[in-house]
């Protein structure tokens, strides 16, 4: 699975796991987490966290922070998201992470198939939140701080059901932009937002 790092069991390196959730919603930011996890205090669990449900992910959420040597968020705001796009701004966050760490990792395993730009060697894994327990533990706090800020933003935009949906593209939320317009925390450039867009220059 790793391919250029040959990771063996108690080893003492320091690794973190490192993902993102929010490239999918049609509004809020893209955050990441990076966790470096302690091997003397495991952690019971660690799964995909959209294969866990709210309660478990909560649970785990807090319990990772208490046990880990150290954990970080990052994040790419609206405004960056749609002007360098959702794949730059999900490394961006993700490089962010990382760097909030203050304990600077030795190795950096990131979800996906691509690489953010960091100071310490890194790698790719594909579905790693599902392979790699420190990924999984990222995607977890990702997660769960992702719901919670989209919570809080369902209460000062109520009429687009974030709480529900979180920013996703379901029906109810493709009926409140038709009905409602558009918000300051939509992503303009994806095309479920533009075409509620009342200024023609921004549908373009």
């Amino acid at each position: 699975m790793l391919t250029d790092f040959k990771v063996s069991e108690g080893t003492s390196l320091l690794i973190a796991g490192v993902d993102e959730v929010g490239r999918g919603p049609l509004a809020g930011p893209v955050v990441a987490a990076a966790v470096i996890l302690d091997s003397s205090q495991p952690i019971e669990g660690l799964m995909d966290s959209k294969k866990l449900t709210e309660k478990k992910r909560e649970q785990l959420s807090q319990e990772i922070k208490a046990r880990a040597l150290c954990w970080g968020l990052g994040r790419a705001e609206v405004e960056e998201i749609d002007r360098i796009n959702i794949l730059q701004a999900s490394l961006l966050a993700m490089q962010r992470a990382v760097a909030s760490l203050n304990i600077p990792p030795e190795l950096a395993l990131i979800d996906g198939n691509k690489l953010p730009i960091l100071d310490c060697p890194a790698e790719a894994i594909v579905k790693g939140d599902s392979k790699v327990p420190v990924i999984s533990a990222a995607s977890i706090i990702a997660k769960v701080a992702r719901d919670h800020e989209m919570m809080e933003l369902d209460k000062i935009y109520p009429n687009y059901g974030l709480a529900k949906h979180k920013g996703y593209p379901t029906k109810l939320h493709i009926q409140a932009l038709a009905e409602h317009g558009v918000s300051p925390i939509h992503r303009i450039s994806y095309k479920p937002v533009r075409q509620f867009m009342k200024s023609p220059e921004l549908t373009s």
